[in-house]
C-alpha cells in the first residue's frame, strides 16, 4: 500500500449464473457496487472491485446439451460473446479491477486444495443424499421446507433426488453463526438477520450437501473420482482465490481480506451469512466484515424476469435514455436495502425532473448566463451579500460531510438526496438574486458575479460528489468549468474555484423526454421482445384415464378472510366458503403474488377432496387451483354470480 493511500478497501458482488438473457435487474447490485468502489477511490483508498461468474452445475450441463455445444462452449459464448456479461459491464460502465470466472484453472486447483481441507479436519464427510431438489435454483430442501410441495425460492417444481455425496457440517456452527448474526453487525440491513434468524437458524441447521454425482460439469473432488464440487464451495470461496488463496495466481490475499463488504441480493442471503462464515470457521480464516443484502429490483411488485411486461433490455434502456441517467434512477429511486419497482414511467420521470429540470437546468442557465454576461472569464471584482449567500454558502460547505455519513453506510439514495437539496436550493438562488436584473446595471456587476460564481461553485462540488454514481457527467461538468478541480480534499470546501473562472458551454446534460411518444416506441419494441422471448410452454404431462380425472373434486369458493402466515413469506392463509356449513382452510404460495386484503370476497376454485395436510404447523384441507407460465402465477377466478359450493364438470 503506498504512503499516500487512507487504506485498503475490498468490495464484491456476488459472482453472476450465466444468463442468455440479461435484464436491467442484473445491473443493479453491480451498478451499486461500483458506486462505492468509485466513491472509495475518490476518498483515496486502495480499491479492489470483484466481480465475476459462477459457470458450474447441472443446469449449464443441460441447457449446453440442449443448444448443441460443450457446457464450456456455452459460458464461453454468454460472457465473452457479444451482449454477454462482460459486454454488459462495459456498457453499465463498471469499473471492477477483478473478473473471475469459477471455470478459471486456478480457482479450480484452489477449490479442490479447499474441498479437500475440509475433508481432511473433519468437516466434510460421505453419506448419501436422499430429498427434493430444485434445479433452478440448485438447491436441496427437506419435505418441510417445501412451499406448497415447490421450492420455497422460486416457487417451481421439485424433483426426488438420491445420490451419494459429500456434507459439510454445517450443524456444527449454529451457535457461533447464532452468535455472529444477533451480536455484531456482519449482516445488514437488521430486517435481514431477523429473516436468517427465524426461517433458518431457528428451525436447525442441517448439515449441508456439498458433492454431486449425477451430474459432470464441475470441479471433480480430486481424491474420490465420479464426484464434483457443488456450488457452495465453487462458488463461495471465488472471494478468496480471486486473491490468490490457495494458487498462484494472485498474491494479494494479505493485503485485502477479510473483505470490507459484500454486495449480494437478498435472496442469496443464506449462502453469504450463514454458509460462507461456517466455512470459513472450518478452515480458521478471517471472516468478511460485512455482509450487505439488498432488495430486489421489481417489475410492477414482482422480481424482474425476461418476460415482464415492458422494456427491460438495459441496451435498449441505455440507447434511449443514456448510461449515466440509467444508473442515477437505480440508485437514486430506491433504498439499497428494499427491494424498489421499476417502470419506465417513473425512469422517464425521474431523468426529467432531477436530471433534466434540477441538475441540468442548472449548468445550462448558470453557464449560458456566465458568458453572457461576463464573457470568457468571471471578473476578479466580486461582491458579497452575506444576508442573500449564506445558507447557500453554508450547505455548500456541509455537504461533502452528509454525504460522506450516508455513503458509509451504503444509503445511496440519501446521498443522492443531500446533492439534490443542495442543486434545488441553487435553483431557488437564481431566482431569488435575479441576475437578469443586476445585468442591467453596471455598478451590480461586482455583485452579479458573486452570484454567478456560487452558483459555478455548487455545481463544481455537486458535480465532483456526483462522479461514483454518473462519472461521464461528472466529468463533462469539470469540462463545462473550465476542467475545475473535483479530487475529494476539494468537495470539502468553498471557495475553491478562481474568482476568474473560464467557462464552456456545451449542449444540454440531459434534455427533456416526451413521454407519452417515449413510451409508446418503447411499448412497441416490448411488444416484439416479448412475442419472441416468451417463456416456452411446459412439457405435457402423460395421459390420465377419465375415471381418474373424474375422482378430482373442483369446488366453487368465496373467501371470507385470507391474511399471512406468520415465520412465511410465501404462504397465505384462506378461510372460504365452500357451500357447507363448515369454513375450510387452505394454504396457498401466492403471497408474492397477491395481497391477502385483495382476495377477500373472489370467487376461487379449490380440490377440496384433497387429503389434508400440515404447513407451517397449519392444516390445509385442499388446493387452490391457479395459472403458472414462467415467473408468472394468477389464481384462478370465477364469476361472483357463480355461488359457493358448485361442482366444476
Amino acid at each position: 500500500m503506498c504512503e499516500k493511500c487512507k487504506g485498503n478497501f475490498y468490495i464484491t458482488t456476488p459472482i453472476y449464473y450465466p444468463s442468455a438473457k440479461l435484464h436491467i435487474g442484473h445491473s443493479y447490485c453491480t451498478v451499486a457496487t461500483d458506486a462505492m468502489a468509485r466513491y472509495k477511490r475518490m476518498q483515496g483508498y486502495h480499491v479492489l472491485f470483484l466481480t465475476g461468474t459462477d459457470e458450474h452445475g447441472q443446469k449449464i450441463e443441460d441447457k449446453a446439451s440442449e443448444a448443441g455445444v460443450t457446457p464450456k462452449q456455452f459460458v464461453d459464448d454468454i460472457v465473452t460473446g457479444e451482449r454477454g456479461v462482460l459486454d454488459l459491464w462495459k456498457l453499465m460502465n463498471i469499473s471492477y479491477d477483478r473478473f473471475i470466472r469459477t471455470t478459471d484453472d486456478y480457482h479450480v486447483e484452489a477449490v479442490q486444495k479447499i474441498f479437500r481441507k475440509m475433508y481432511e479436519n473433519g468437516d466434510i464427510y460421505k453419506g448419501t443424499y436422499k430429498g427434493k431438489y430444485c434445479k433452478p435454483c440448485e438447491s436441496f430442501w427437506t419435505e418441510s421446507q417445501l412451499v406448497d410441495g415447490k421450492c420455497p425460492d422460486c416457487g417451481r417444481e421439485v424433483q426426488d433426488a438420491e445420490e451419494e455425496a459429500y456434507f459439510f457440517r454445517l450443524s456444527k456452527y449454529a451457535d457461533r453463526i447464532r452468535d455472529l448474526l444477533e451480536n455484531t453487525d456482519f449482516l445488514e440491513p437488521r430486517s435481514r438477520v431477523n429473516e436468517m434468524i427465524n426461517n433458518f437458524i431457528k428451525p436447525g441447521l442441517e448439515d449441508l450437501c456439498v458433492s454431486r454425482t449425477s451430474f459432470t460439469w464441475g470441479v471433480p473432488v480430486d481424491f474420490d473420482p465420479g464426484h464434483v464440487v457443488y456450488v457452495w464451495i465453487d462458488a463461495l470461496f471465488n472471494y478468496m482465490t480471486a486473491l490468490g488463496f490457495q494458487n498462484d495466481k494472485y498474491h494479494d490475499l494479505e493485503e485485502f481480506w477479510p473483505a470490507d463488504v459484500h454486495f449480494v441480493g437478498k435472496e442469496i442471503v443464506r449462502f453469504h451469512s450463514i454458509i460462507w462464515p461456517a466455512m470459513l470457521m472450518s478452515l480458521d480464516l478471517p471472516l468478511p466484515k460485512k455482509v450487505f443484502g439488498h432488495g430486489w429490483l421489481n417489475f410492477n411488485g414482482e422480481k424482474m424476469s425476461k418476460s415482464r411486461g415492458n422494456v427491460v433490455d438495459p441496451y435498449i434502456l441505455a440507447e434511449h435514455f443514456g448510461v449515466d441517467a440509467l444508473r442515477f434512477f437505480l440508485l437514486r429511486s430506491f433504498p439499497f436495502g428494499s427491494d424498489g419497482n421499476f417502470t419506465n414511467e417513473m425512469l422517464i420521470s425521474t431523468i426529467n425532473c432531477d436530471l433534466a429540470n434540477d441538475l441540468g437546468n442548472l449548468v445550462s442557465r448558470t453557464v449560458a448566463m456566465a458568458q453572457k454576461y461576463f464573457g470568457e472569464h468571471l471578473p476578479a471584482q466580486q461582491l458579497e451579500d452575506p444576508e442573500k449567500d449564506a445558507e447557500l454558502v453554508t450547505m455548500l460547505r456541509e455537504l461533502r460531510g452528509k454525504y460522506e455519513e450516508q455513503m458509509e453506510h451504503y444509503a445511496f439514495q440519501n446521498a443522492l438526496s443531500e446533492i439534490f437539496k443542495v442543486i434545488s436550493r441553487a435553483n431557488k438562488y437564481i431566482d431569488e438574486n435575479m441576475p437578469w436584473v443586476l445585468a442591467k446595471s453596471e455598478e451590480n456587476k461586482p455583485r452579479l458575479a458573486r452570484v454567478l460564481y456560487n452558483l459555478l461553485e455548487s455545481i463544481r462540488i455537486c458535480g465532483g460528489l456526483l462522479a461514483p454514481f454518473m462519472p461521464d457527467t461528472s466529468a463533462e461538468i469539470a469540462k463545462r468549468l473550465g476542467d475545475a478541480r473535483m479530487d475529494w480534499e476539494s468537495l470539502g470546501q468553498y471557495g475553491v474555484l478562481s474568482a476568474e473562472v473560464a467557462t464552456v458551454n456545451g449542449p444540454a446534460l440531459f434534455p427533456r423526454i416526451d413521454m407519452e411518444k417515449e413510451l409508446q416506441a418503447l411499448e412497441e419494441m416490448n411488444k416484439t421482445q416479448t412475442a419472441e422471448e416468451a417463456d416456452p410452454l411446459p412439457e405435457p404431462l402423460p395421459e390420465i384415464a377419465f375415471d381418474v380425472f373424474e375422482k378430482v373434486e373442483m369446488t366453487v369458493v368465496k373467501v371470507l378472510a385470507c391474511e399471512k402466515v406468520k415465520k412465511s413469506d410465501k404462504l397465505l392463509k384462506f378461510t372460504l366458503n365452500d357451500g357447507t356449513k363448515e369454513p375450510r382452510q387452505i394454504l396457498s404460495g401466492v403471497a408474492k403474488y397477491y395481497a391477502p386484503e385483495d382476495l377477500v370476497g373472489k370467487t376461487l376454485v379449490a380440490v377440496t377432496n384433497l387429503a389434508p395436510r400440515k404447513m407451517m404447523g397449519q392444516l390445509s384441507c385442499g388446493m387452490l387451483l391457479s395459472a403458472e407460465r414462467g415467473d408468472k402465477l394468477n389464481l384462478v377466478m370465477l364469476d361472483d354470480s357463480v355461488p359457493a359450493g358448485s361442482r366444476l364438470v
